[in-house]
């Protein structure tokens, strides 16, 4: 799955400064809610809740991936958020969190889902990408970093 078909500019944010990761999924929440017909702000927030009771989706170096499924959502969507001072996202690193790749998928589609995780974080393990994506300074920079044209991050997957 391509990127650029499940994050749309209006689900990236760049230099966010919320504190906490409970705040920073209720961004998430709010972010991509308006995408999924027939889906809430708090279903959201309640899947990606559920998802961290788990374990942390923190998954080292700075990054995040949270994830979750839901019921009545038609397509995947994504949001892409950095922070402007890292925050504890209970990563396994213990490492603090700058970067926040977020994914909601369908329920009843789990290989895509897990197709599509592996892409993103096979991207946010590059370096360049990452370091692309820090210095972003608006939110349009940060979208076309992620899937624009030339860029590390936008490898084929």
């Amino acid at each position: 799955m391509d990127l650029k078909d499940i994050l749309s500019p209006d689900c990236t944010r760049a230099a966010v400064s919320e504190s906490s990761k409970k705040k920073v999924l209720e961004l998430i929440s709010q972010l991509i809610a308006p995408k999924l017909a027939g889906v809430n702000k708090s279903d959201i927030f309640d899947s990606l809740l559920q998802r961290e009771r788990l374990g942390s989706t923190g998954i080292g170096l700075g990054i995040a991936i949270p994830h979750g499924r839901l019921e009545n959502a038609g397509h995947p969507v994504a949001a892409l958020i950095t922070l402007s001072q890292p925050i504890d996202f209970d990563a396994i690193d213990n490492q603090p969190v700058d970067l926040v790749f977020a994914l909601l998928v369908p329920k009843e589609n789990p290989e895509a889902h897990l197709k599509t995780l592996s892409a993103v974080a096979s991207r946010l393990n590059d370096k360049d990408c990452c370091r692309g994506l820090r210095s972003a300074t608006s939110d349009q920079a940060l979208h076309e970093q992620m899937i624009g044209e030339p860029t590390s991050c936008n490898s084929s997957s």
